[in-house]
């Protein structure tokens, strides 16, 4: 097993055309997302994508529509809807501790295990 940190060039020029290209994407996103009024819908929809395509891979299907019926009433809902929104509720708490505390430690990780449970 290699140890860390590897040894490895990553200032390519691939890899810093790369980032020059994320970071003129992020600039944009940052720009449009100051217009927006509330910009919570704009992340919580990003976060509710996000669950459902990473569920998808674990074979745990549910429709947009199941999961935006489940942030009004937990009444009725599918399993692999409670899951995906586990896992929505799990990535929006790993967002906050990083945009709160500027930190993402141990215990956060233990936090955001403890909403997937």
């Amino acid at each position: 097993m290699k140890r860390l940190p590897l040894n490895i060039d990553l200032e390519t020029k691939v890899v810093l055309k790369k980032v020059i290209l994320a970071n003129r994407a992020l600039g944009k996103l940052n720009g449009i997302a100051k217009i927006i009024p509330n910009q919570s819908i704009l992340i919580n929809s990003l976060i509710l994508r996000e669950a459902k395509n990473s569920s998808e891979i674990e074979n745990i299907i549910t429709t947009y529509d199941e999961i935006y019926q489940a942030s009004i009433s937990d009444d009725n809902l599918k399993q692999a809807t409670k899951e995906v929104k586990n896992y929505s509720t799990a990535l929006l708490k790993g967002f906050d501790f990083i945009k709160n505390e500027e930190l993402f430690l141990i215990k956060h990780i233990i936090k955001i295990q403890e909403e997937l449970a």
